[in-house]
C-alpha cells in the first residue's frame, strides 16, 4: 500500500492514479488517513457480476452522471437502466411540476404546429 497527501494529489492526480493501479493508495491528511484509491480493473473489481451496475446507479442518483452516462458505465441499454434505476424508487424525470408543466405545453405546441405541415403539405401535393 502506498500514500500521498493531499497537496500530492492536488498537484499530481496522474501519479497517484499510476501508484494505484499496483496497489491501493491511501491519501493522507495532515497525518490522518482521509481517503483509498483503488484502482478498479475488467480483470479486479468491475469483472464481478453487479459491480458496473452498482456504481453508476450510485453515481446517477447523486446526480453525479446523467442517465445515458450511468447506462453506459453500467454497460447496459438506456432503457434496461431506466427501468433499474426507477425499480429501487430513484426518479428518472428530475424535474419540478412547473418545468413539467411547461414542457408538457411546449411539446403540445411543437406537435400542433407539425400537424399542421403536414396537412397544408398534403392538400398543396393533391
Amino acid at each position: 500500500m502506498k500514500t500521498v497527501n493531499v497537496r500530492q494529489l492536488k498537484n499530481n492526480p496522474s501519479d497517484a492514479l499510476r501508484m494505484a493501479r499496483k496497489a491501493p493508495v491511501v491519501v493522507m491528511n495532515r497525518d490522518q488517513p482521509e481517503a483509498v484509491i483503488v484502482h478498479l480493473s475488467e480483470e479486479g473489481l468491475l469483472g464481478e457480476p453487479g459491480v458496473r451496475l452498482a456504481i453508476a446507479t450510485d453515481l446517477y442518483r447523486s446526480e453525479s452522471v446523467s442517465l445515458g452516462r450511468g447506462a453506459k458505465i453500467a454497460g447496459i441499454a438506456l432503457a434496461e437502466f431506466m427501468q433499474h434505476v426507477s425499480l429501487r424508487g430513484i426518479p428518472v424525470i428530475r424535474s419540478d411540476v412547473k418545468t413539467v408543466r411547461e414542457d408538457v405545453k411546449k411539446l403540445a405546441a411543437w406537435l400542433k404546429k407539425g400537424s399542421k405541415k403536414g396537412s397544408s403539405s398534403a392538400t398543396r401535393a393533391r
